[in-house]
């Protein structure tokens, strides 16, 4: 085959979506034929398996670009099994010369392509790949030292500092199809979505997954929320926030097309400041994790390894099944479980209340949040549970515990959340506290007491 005939395999993996595609665009712009190809890799190493709500998600967010790809004349090939061997099977059964993909920041995704691009460059296939998923690159922003950065504010303004990051790239014009095309996995047959039962039922009244699902969210977030999200964004009963996380996470919108759209959507002012600034703490966590590839199973700060913690199996499912007797905490896993997500700063007290309250390890939080929240994110997920732990970078200090009671007091003053979510507060039978806030927070101050006596 002529080499300049030849297919290009375009890698999808966190970037499901069309526009601001790096490694699609630049395919394109080859003139060459495109094979769009997911691949549900399982079997590789090292890799970290999307949890059940995850799952769902991505079964909506491959239909929704696949449906994409359609309308522009092409193909999303799907496939299962471990990367390295379905891309060789794809380019022996294509033809491809080339493999284009927008990279990970994961240390296992790191290993997995840097394994693979290596081997594809010895047999003469080309391997590029491209930033599809942050502002910046994880080494671009840089302390004076040149090193990496452990503390938010001076991230923010060394992105700041850098300028508005590049433009989102626009959507190919054409995606010219191979000769023929190669086999491809039925999406049903993957069973992404749950059956018997059917747990993920509420959450398509809450999400669209997909680009056009990510594209209404921020249309009507900065239509409706923004001016306001600097005031309103801790009150989980009003719906200020933006809704893009789950986007974000596989990618139905590229974190440039958000700061691009806002900067030229969005009024100046504190609630577009502050909505920036998340969108950089989301990129923080993707710089941090990076440096630190052990984030979800390691604490940064190494004394926390001899933390005394005290599993308890039945602490945690009263936690999970949000029966803890503190209603704001209970709300919040309430919620979770119902919608796939849960507010912001209901996140921080639910956090909060396993590590210190019930002196559960804050791994097991991690994990339990990796399975079922739609916007599970492998950097963003351990670094934020490694901040509420206080062993994480700009960690809140292990010190500052939340009062489950204080908090729904200023946050959810009229109740309007904590009725939604548990009913039994006016209708009976709620359960008693199953801790004491008094003695739960002296015990974890004497916990984390002992480590610096230590």
């Amino acid at each position: 085959m002529d080499a300049s005939a030849a297919p290009i395999l375009v890698w999808f993996r966190r970037d499901l979506r069309v526009g601001d595609n790096p490694a699609l665009a630049a395919a394109a712009s080859s003139g060459r034929p495109i094979v769009p190809v997911f691949i549900l890799d399982d079997e590789t190493p090292g890799l970290r398996a999307p949890g059940g709500a995850s799952r769902w998600w991505l079964h909506g967010a491959l239909a929704a670009l696949a449906a994409d790809l359609d309308a522009a004349g092409s193909r999303l090939i799907l496939r299962r099994g471990a990367a390295d061997r379905v891309l060789d099977e794809l380019i022996a059964e294509t033809g491809a010369t080339a493999v284009h993909w927008n990279r990970l920041y994961d240390a296992g995704g790191i290993s997995r392509d840097t394994e693979i691009k290596s081997s594809l460059k010895d047999r003469g296939i080309a391997a590029e790949s491209f930033n599809g998923s942050l502002l910046f690159e994880p080494w671009e922003i840089e302390t004076k030292a040149g090193s990496w950065f452990k503390v938010y504010t001076r991230f923010w303004q060394a992105c700041r500092a850098a300028g508005d990051p590049p433009p989102p790239i626009d959507t190919p014009r054409a995606m010219p199809a191979p000769g023929a095309w190669p086999e491809c996995d039925d999406l049903e047959a993957w069973a992404l979505l749950p059956q018997a039962p059917d747990w993920a039922a509420g959450f398509r009244d809450h999400w669209t997954p997909g680009a056009a699902g990510a594209s209404a969210r921020l249309k009507h977030f900065l239509s409706d929320s923004v001016e306001s999200y600097a005031d309103d964004r801790d009150f989980p009963a009003t719906p200020a926030t933006s809704g893009l996380s789950p986007h974000l996470a596989w990618g139905d919108i590229g974190p440039r097309q958000v700061w691009q759209t806002a900067m030229a959507e969005a009024p100046a002012g504190a609630g577009r400041e502050t909505f920036l600034k998340e969108l950089v703490w989301r990129e923080f966590a993707h710089h941090v994790t990076f440096h630190q590839p052990d984030m979800a199973t390691q604490p940064m700060d190494a004394k926390f390894r001899d933390f005394p913690w005290e599993p308890d199996d039945d602490l945690m499912a009263a936690w999970q099944q949000g029966r803890t007797g503190y209603p704001m905490v209970d709300a919040g896993m309430r919620e979770l479980w119902a919608t796939g997500t849960m507010h912001n700063r209901v996140r921080m007290v639910v956090a909060s209340f396993l590590v210190k309250h019930l002196l559960q390890p804050w791994q097991a939080g991690e994990a339990w949040f990796w399975d079922t929240l739609v916007d599970a994110d492998p950097a963003s997920n351990p670094f934020n549970w490694q901040w509420v732990a206080g062993c994480g970078a700009d960690a809140a200090p292990y010190f500052r515990i939340f009062n489950p009671t204080l908090q729904a007091d200023k946050f959810d003053a009229d109740g309007a959340y904590l009725r939604r979510w548990v009913p039994e507060l006016t209708e009976g039978g709620y359960p008693d506290p199953i801790v004491d806030h008094k003695i739960a927070r002296e015990r974890a101050l004497a916990a984390f007491k002992s480590l610096k006596r230590e």
